[in-house]
């Protein structure tokens, strides 16, 4: 699973993540063995719910039991039979509870057969931050109304949500191979896990798809993806690898989609372990719950993968995630957790897989400048106190957070730094093979890695996965000219002590010598020679130790270190600092240094922090991002260096504008337009209005800015429909405040048309993010948008009252 990071950024959205729950949540006990799930099914779209036959082959774990327990959520069971005879039995809307005919022994064999309506929509059980929704079974659009979506299913079961639409023993640590029947109306089609066998065509216009995958999977990787999409082909060796789209997105989806075969290579060399099932799918799913879902063959991604080749140009925004879900083939498919409480060794390996991805791919300062990121998210949230494995918890949906996906990846770079590449490598393959088609925790993840290399590996396993929190450095030098070294003083300001090791480089002029130490208490000291005074120190230099450092450092500590530091978020770091004393002549000339980076992150990050006031002094920079605008190699570059003299407002800079409005990014023609606004207000305006609408869509920002300059009451219609994600799922603070002066506008305003489409978009984001509070908002939102339209007294004003009573009570309800 590949969560959707949300900044919501409303004080009353946010909640607790304090572990206050006393309860142990531990490994489920196996009663009863999956063994195999045999399904046919077919749909009332109207009524959005399913027939099912469920035909459930099971047997006793190790005590022999005469009854058996079984998940099944909000259902209408209609029959429960074996070898055509009813059972009787009990339940109580979650589960079925079975009467055996006998008493069996274990390994002894039986088959339940259940006929059942699922009926999704009287579900329960509520979802999580990272998936937003639990009933298992989803119905897009089923009725046809809505003519901006195509009629959907897909299926959504991690946690525990399979057994919304089958009965089965919902738990990560059971395997069952399955075989399900589908049956669609002609024009869908299907995709579920494993091979599609054969298709039969019914009398009555529909078809029967008949998938069947012989290999053991858990429960929640169950899947069923059903539309009117293309399939377009690819392969890895012989192994089919599909991308089903539709038709809109068929043109670029070897662009969105096409590195996964080259994945799938790439992870099968660094496991040892050859990619284990017999084909690769990946459909998208409107209106999905989440980012996506590795479901075992069949992966499900949301609407965000969809890109067009104005977007694909600055680099694939999904790349990662479709990289998140191949490497969960492995680890999570293949070899499961557990227990949610173990669900690092699925989503912690899962995250590390970009990393691996990034670096292989595209070099250490891409995998370096990811990492980075995540370890960001990691420590602004609420996550020091969390365990890695957590075995007390509120609720299993609490674990899918930044410490499983964000700090687990950055654990498991820490450990491969630790053990090496060779070791670490040969570790991942033990493990595979040795739990392959089983489930595992963490302990067993230990051992292997002791097993290959003589390591004792309680430490670390102790502090990273079954501890919390990370370690906070203060650092201080002590320089000995006569004996000639310099002793680096580490200590830890944190309750709880770490010991770990710590890389510290010591640059003679540009030439750095590189320590490796280790820290084993709460005070530690490390004496290093040198042969001249050093120019500077840098800690935790390979950047791999997840910390906080604390030192004092002086302008020019800084200015060598984004000259010369090796990391990219060393470089990132000194960049940032440097650019709060551009007064500084040579403060500014490092910052000038920095937009000739070999690593485009660091162009740009320059691009969008140099100060150019008193422009006529820094011509030659000026010249500099001239050329930058239309020639660096990465176009996000380009969109920078176009932003960046967009603040000149030089009339002479429109040629560059203009050139600009002809490239093929669409940031880059996003920040063109805004930069020759400035210059030609007219000519702007005139050119954005004739841009095709699915690129304004693309671009609203930069078109907002425009448009709300302009008073132009005209495009506030198209404004309204980007202003809730504007104001709360950027992570921009200037767009966010952008967004909020569009909501001001619209809602003192007259515009009905724009007033619908906002309140349209406030229910949409109420309901998709219910989990985080945003419903509440969204009806706090109304409320005022009433209050101001009352004190507007406007011409329009009981129009657009009603407009928003109405959308509050769809929200309500």
């Amino acid at each position: 699973m590949r969560k959707v990071l949300l900044f919501l950024l409303v004080s009353f959205c946010l909640q607790s993540n304090a572990q206050n729950v006393s309860e142990y949540r531990g490994e489920k006990d196996k009663v009863h063995n999956l063994v195999h799930t045999k399904l046919k099914v077919d749909f009332n779209f109207d009524k959005q719910t399913m027939n099912g036959e469920a035909w459930v082959t099971a047997k006793p774990h190790f005590y022999a039991t005469d009854r058996i327990v079984l998940d099944a959520k909000a259902m209408k069971i209609h029959k429960v039979e074996m070898d055509g005879k009813a059972l009787n039995y009990n339940y109580n809307d979650f589960e079925i509870t079975i009467n055996l005919p006998k008493s069996y022994e274990r390994d002894e064999q039986f088959t339940l057969y259940i006929k059942y309506t699922a009926q999704p929509e009287n579900v329960k059980q509520k979802g999580s931050k990272a998936i937003t929704s639990a009933k298992g079974l989803y119905f897009i659009n089923p009725k046809g109304i809505d003519n901006t979506k195509p009629t959907q299913i897909w299926t959504q079961g991690e946690t525990e949500a399979s057994s919304c639409w089958f009965p089965t023993i919902d738990s990560p640590n059971q395997k069952t191979s399955q075989e399900i029947y589908i049956t669609v109306p002609k024009k869908y089609v299907t995709l579920s896990n494993g091979k599609l066998e054969n298709q039969k065509n019914n009398p009555d216009g529909t078809r029967t798809d008949y998938w069947n995958f012989t290999q053991k999977h858990a429960p929640y990787l169950f899947f069923m993806g059903i539309g009117e999409y293309e399939i377009v082909k690819d392969s890895y060796k012989n192994i089919p690898v599909d991308y089903y789209v539709e038709k809109k997105y068929a043109p670029y989806a070897k662009e969105i989609f096409g590195g996964t075969p080259e994945m799938l290579e790439f992870f099968s060399k660094i496991t040892g372990v050859e990619y284990p099932w017999n084909k690769y799918a990946q459909i998208v799913g409107r209106d999905y719950v989440s980012g996506a879902m590795e479901n075992t063959t069949a992966v499900i991604h949301g609407e965000q993968a969809y890109q067009t080749p104005g977007e694909l140009i600055d680099g694939n925004s999904h790349e990662n995630t479709i990289a998140h879900e191949a490497f969960h083939h492995w680890f999570g498919d293949l070899v499961t957790t557990e227990s949610w409480s173990n669900l690092a060794l699925n989503e912690s390996f899962a995250n590390y897989s970009e990393y691996l991805w990034q670096e292989y791919k595209y070099g250490k300062d891409y995998a370096d400048a990811h990492m980075f990121k995540d370890v960001e998210a990691y420590k602004n949230g609420q996550n020091f106190d969390k365990h890695l494995v957590r075995f007390y918890y509120d609720d299993k949906e609490d674990m899918f957070d930044a410490v499983s996906y964000n700090k687990g990846g950055a654990i498991l770079h820490m450990l491969r730094s630790y053990l090496g590449d060779k070791a670490f490598y040969e570790g991942l393959n033990k493990y595979l093979t040795d739990y392959k088609y089983k489930a595992a925790e963490v302990h067993q993840l230990r051992l292997v890695f002791e097993e290959i290399t003589g390591k004792d590996l309680n430490w670390f396993f102790n502090q990273w996965f079954f501890g919390n929190g990370h370690p906070t450095l203060e650092i201080s030098y002590d320089y000995n000219e006569l004996r000639k070294t310099v002793t680096v003083n580490v200590f830890q300001t944190q309750t709880q002590q770490f010991q770990f090791p710590l890389t510290i480089d010591v640059f003679e002029g540009s030439k750095a010598t590189r320590h490796k130490v280790f820290v084993n208490r709460k005070e530690a000291s490390f004496t290093l020679p040198y042969t001249r005074q050093p120019d500077f120190v840098q800690i935790n230099a390979d950047g791999v130790l997840l910390c906080n450092v604390n030192e004092n450092k002086v302008l020019s500590d800084y200015i060598f270190q984004l000259g010369n530091a090796k990391s990219y978020m060393h470089k990132r770091e000194a960049l940032l600092e440097v650019a709060k004393k551009q007064d500084d002549n040579k403060a500014f000339r490092a910052m000038s240094n920095a937009l000739n980076d070999s690593f485009y992150l660091i162009r740009k990050l320059a691009l969008e922090n140099i100060n150019l006031i008193n422009k006529n002094s820094k011509r030659q920079v000026i010249e500099k991002i001239k050329v930058m605008a239309n020639n660096d190699p990465k176009t996000l570059v380009q969109a920078a260096a176009v932003e960046t003299l967009g603040k000149l407002t030089e009339p002479e800079l429109k040629p560059i504008f203009e050139k600009s409005l002809e490239s093929k990014s669409y940031a880059v023609i996003g920040k063109a337009l805004v930069a020759l606004y400035y210059v030609d207000k007219a000519l702007a305006v005139q050119k954005s209005k004739a841009l095709p609408d699915e690129v304004k869509k693309i671009i609203a920002t930069p078109l907002t800015r425009i448009y709300l300059e302009e008073n132009d009451e005209e495009e506030l219609t198209f404004i309204a429909g980007n202003v809730i994600s504007g104001m709360y799922l950027s992570q921009d603070k200037n767009t966010q405040r952008l967004y909020k002066k569009a909501y001001d506008k619209i809602t003192k305003g007259n515009n009905s048309e724009a007033i619908q489409n906002l309140v349209n978009d406030i229910v949409i984001k109420g309901k998709q993010y219910k989990q985080y509070g945003f419903n509440n908002v969204g009806i706090e939102l109304m409320r005022q948008m009433v209050k101001t339209q009352k004190s507007a007294n406007k011409a329009n004003e009981t129009k657009n009252i009603a407009i928003i009573q109405d959308a509050m009570s769809r929200l309500l309800k």
